[in-house]
């Protein structure tokens, strides 16, 4: 790697190969070994997910300069025979000259006019104010102690691949330079949905967006933002290409005298993105809150599993929505469709959560979803329903087990009392013995429900109710203590626990000798 680190040529990208080894390499490479690379590596989600973004945007280009518009026959040829390796580098290499990281005219995914503007010039940030991992002005530490006055250089692609996580999943708030404050990043607080193929390259066209409006550009292809531009009100995403790789910061890089590590950088008010519930993201999907639809995120203590409806076509007979799926899944569907593919799709679920701009958690997960629950409404709405019984039969234990807790509390009867020992409870292992019950069965109950094997999956999810409740129930019990009181309060409660998991016992004899 040079000073001007051109992004097609330099080693930046981790990349796991079919064969488990794993290296950073340039876009043409990529590209050029796309079918023998399982996957990205990066092991931070919002910047995994970023990258597969860039990518997206890329391909899309591509194969707009390379065919026109496409269809899903030429995404299905391109499954079977591999991507059109010749059309996307002769698409890289025509926009060569603008994947330069440190271009002082046009630099990769940042904005020039930082170094020129009296607000921006003469102040310097540590790379760490685009690190969603990292600490920075008042945040809360727990393992990351850099000092913002004196912080370490890192590789100039490590703090590439931090910027593209921040881009997508920054949250809204202050900024206090050319604005004051500045909306959030097109996946903020955000548990977004990619599907997986077994290659790179399978991804790619399962994820891919279609073609799109002709001025559905991405960062790159446009004029370098203006100063008047950072200061403009937000703006409508023209298309994926545009949401994929919105400036949503302004940034600017600042290479050190080695010209291949970065310490400092300016940084702004970027190009705000407007809401538009018309046009949600590709890769978001929603469920039905309080009032209205919200976006799915991770929550505490909250799996996603529990959620996984969401991610399904919804039931014909319900009048109104109460889930929408990405897009993305979608166009996956559709392309295995039209290869005739009946395995399930494979969706990595990746984001970031955070409360008034401060992150709290991220996570990825993978489930594999048959084509019977995402295709079929009877078996989407036998999903939901089995996710249903979970719920209200968690619902109805906490009221038992939290009744028992404020039995032994002063005051057992005040609304007080009992909201304490509600908080208790939810603090305590009970709900995570219960849902993580769940949760290891999961996997193998999607498997019967896509294979109609439903009077098993019934007796199967049965037993594992009833094995779950048992979990939660004696974590309650150890979180009640031994003395004469806790010993008092069990004996009231226990008859109501029984009668909840009464009805579960039904669950076959075979299912229960064969569980582990």
């Amino acid at each position: 790697m040079n000073k001007t680190i051109n992004l097609l040529d330099a080693a930046w990208l981790p990349v796991r190969y079919l064969d488990g080894r794993v290296a950073e390499i340039g876009l043409v490479q990529l590209f050029a070994d796309a079918d023998r690379i399982a996957a990205l590596a990066d092991t931070a989600p919002p910047s995994l997910l970023a990258e597969y973004r860039l990518l997206l945007a890329i391909l899309n280009r591509a194969l707009r300069r390379g065919f026109g518009r496409w269809d899903s026959a030429d995404l299905a040829r391109g499954y079977r025979e591999g991507l059109p390796v010749a059309a996307i580098h002769d698409y890289l290499e025509h926009w060569r000259g603008v994947f330069n990281l440190f271009d002082p005219q046009r630099p990769f995914m940042q904005v020039a006019a930082l170094a020129q503007d009296e607000a921006t010039r003469d102040k310097a940030k540590p790379w760490s104010q685009i690190s969603l991992a990292s600490s920075i002005g008042n945040s809360p530490v727990l393992f990351d102690h850099s000092i913002d006055s004196q912080p370490s250089a890192i590789p100039a692609a490590e703090a590439l691949r931090h910027l593209l996580g921040f881009l997508q999943f920054t949250p809204g708030g202050l900024v206090k330079t050319l604005r004051d404050s500045d909306k959030a990043g097109p996946l903020a607080n955000t548990a977004a949905s990619l599907p997986v193929g077994q290659t790179l390259a399978q991804t790619l066209l399962l994820a891919l967006h279609p073609s799109g409006p002709d001025d559905d550009l991405p960062a790159w292809e446009k004029p370098q933002p203006t100063i008047a531009q950072l200061r403009a009100e937000p703006t409508l995403a023209s298309g994926h290409n545009d949401r994929y790789t919105r400036l949503s910061r302004a940034v600017l890089l600042l290479p050190e005298p080695d010209g291949v590590t970065v310490r400092q950088l300016r940084f702004a008010a970027g190009l705000a993105l407007a809401d538009n519930e018309q046009a949600p993201d590709a890769m978001a999907s929603y469920r039905m809150g309080v009032n209205n639809m919200v976006r799915l995120s991770f929550g505490e203590g909250r799996a996603f599993w529990r959620d996984l409806g969401a991610l399904l076509p919804p039931n014909p007979a319900d009048d109104k929505a109460h889930s929408l799926a990405a897009a993305t899944l979608g166009w996956a569907r559709h392309l295995q469709h039209r290869l005739g593919q009946t395995e399930p799709l494979s969706v990595m679920i990746l984001g970031l959560s955070s409360n008034q701009a401060k992150l709290e958690r991220w996570r990825a997960e993978r489930f594999e979803l048959p084509q019977r629950v995402l295709e079929q409404a009877e078996g989407a709405e036998e999903v939901r329903g089995k996710l249903r019984e979970a719920e209200e039969l968690y619902s109805k234990l906490r009221l038992v087990m939290a009744g028992m807790l404020a039995a032994v509390m002063p005051d057992p009867g005040h609304k007080d009392t009992r909201g304490r020992a509600r908080a208790q409870l939810d603090a305590g292992p009970a709900p995570a013995a219960y849902f993580s019950a769940l949760e290891s069965r999961w996997p193998q109950l999607l498997e019967r429900i896509g294979a109609e094997a439903l009077e098993h999956a019934d007796a199967y999810w049965r037993d594992a109710l009833r094995r779950a409740a048992k979990l939660a129930w004696d974590a309650a019990c150890r979180q009640l203590g031994g003395n004469a009181a806790a010993l008092k309060a069990l004996a009231l409660a226990e008859p109501g626990y029984l009668a909840l998991i009464r009805p579960l016992t039904q669950a076959s004899t075979q299912e229960e000798n064969n569980h582990v």
